[in-house]
């Protein structure tokens, strides 16, 4: 049975984009099926894993919209993952979704139709709270919540834990936090160390013992199209999110 991710937190620049990536990959890597869902009209997870978002035919947006079929958008990677991918089009979407009805459950019935094929489908949700987001918490079964550490790394989860609940109640009753992820940890600040203790102290078990730290081999990946794995086998990058991966399979 097909286990679907939500990579949400509305700050930006907490590393999520990197994590859908780099974890859906490395559980291809661990022989599982995985479809990753760029969710973002920014479309950095498609160009993350090698795909032109400006080359696209079709992409998340004609599925949502215009009821394409599903499967002529998703495309195979050589990354160990299938990607639905995403562009600038997606940005439109949040005007056109707020005039339908069911506004809230485009992407689940997208997903609907094809969760059966994959182990793993990691959806890169945007930087916000609006309908595309809403539309992934409405389709997964959990949510994985990056939150860097650094100052601030708690202001905003208090908004998302309560749209979380809001899903729950109103939209996905089944709707869970899977975990929460401590990124761009650097071991050698005060703030960092910090920052780790207090999020554990708030989230308890639900914090994964892997620590996603600042690396600048993963933060040059995405500029050549590849997951970390591929682009550096040896980088601690590459050793952490299998590690991550891991982790995830074990809580499943």
């Amino acid at each position: 049975m097909s286990k679907i991710i939500a990579v949400a937190n509305q700050k930006g620049g907490v590393g999520k984009t990197t994590t859908a990536v780099n974890l859906a990959s490395s559980l291809g890597a661990l022989g599982v099926r995985v479809l990753l869902v760029d969710f973002d009209p920014q479309g950095n997870a498609t160009s993350g894993v090698g795909v032109d978002k400006n080359a696209l035919d079709t992409s998340i947006y004609e599925v949502m919209l215009s009821d394409v079929d599903v499967t002529k958008a998703i495309i195979h990677t050589e990354y160990g993952l299938d990607i639905l991918p995403s562009n600038i089009n997606l940005a439109g979407a949040e005007i056109e979704l707020s005039n339908l009805e069911n506004r809230e459950y485009r992407l689940k019935w997208a997903l609907d139709k094809i969760k059966e094929n994959y182990d793993f489908i990691i959806i890169d949700c945007p930087p916000s709270l609006g309908l595309l987001s809403l539309n992934s918490l409405t389709a997964a079964d959990g949510v994985l919540m990056p939150v860097q550490c650094e100052f601030y790394a708690l202001e905003g989860i208090t908004e998302l834990m309560n749209t979380i609940q809001l899903v729950k109640q109103d939209l996905n009753p089944t709707l869970s936090v899977f975990g929460v992820l401590l990124t761009m940890y650097d071991s050698r600040t005060k703030l960092s160390n910090q920052v780790a203790d207090e999020v554990r102290k708030y989230f308890n078990e639900q914090v994964f013992n892997t620590i996603i730290p600042r690396t600048v081999r993963l933060s040059e990946a995405p500029s050549y199209g590849m997951p970390i794995a591929y682009y550096d086998e040896a980088a601690k990058g590459t050793e952490v999110y299998k590690a991550l991966a891991q982790e995830v399979m074990f809580r499943e």
